[in-house]
Formats: structure tokens, C-alpha cells, sequence
């Protein structure tokens, strides 16, 4: 704890304090959590959003669902490319 003091005082440089290091471990879980929360309230929205729209245009059905679905795609690229990343970190 003295050592973080004295860096925030700027009487100790991140090496003397024993500060340096590289992030991994149980973090990467964390930040791979993090990465699919997006992505899960992204497809819940695009599918709310569709079954509202079918709701109220039953005659556009077939069109909202392809979209929906694009959407869907889209939207779970974005959990696989933080999938990747957690591998590669």
C-alpha cells in the first residue's frame, strides 16, 4: 500500500513500485463476460423489436423475420470476434 502512495505522489516510477505485469488469468473471463452482455441485450432487442412489427403488420411477416435474423447474425458476430479475442489474449 505504500508503494501505491508513493506512486500516486510521484516518488516511485510504476517499475520501483512492482507495478508492472501483464493482464491475464481470471481478467480475460471477466472481460469475455463483459463482451457477451452487448451482444445479448443487442439480440433481445432486435427480437422484440421484430415480434412487435410482425404484431402489427402480419402481412409483412416473412420480411421482418429475414431481417430479424440478418440482425440476429449481425449482432452475434460481434460475441464470437470477443470469443476470439479471449483465446488470443
Amino acid at each position: 500500500m505504500d508503494a501505491v502512495l508513493a506512486l500516486a505522489q510521484g516518488g516511485l516510477s510504476l517499475a520501483q513500485a512492482g507495478l508492472t505485469g501483464n493482464i491475464s488469468g481470471s481478467l480475460n473471463l471477466v472481460g469475455y463476460g463483459l463482451a457477451a452482455i452487448g451482444p445479448g441485450i443487442g439480440i433481445g432487442l432486435v427480437v422484440g423489436n421484430a415480434i412487435t412489427a410482425m404484431v402489427r403488420q402480419p402481412e409483412m411477416e416473412g420480411t421482418v423475420r429475414t431481417t430479424m435474423f440478418l440482425g440476429i447474425a449481425f449482432t452475434e458476430a460481434l460475441a464470437l470476434i470477443g470469443f476470439v479475442l479471449f483465446f488470443i489474449g
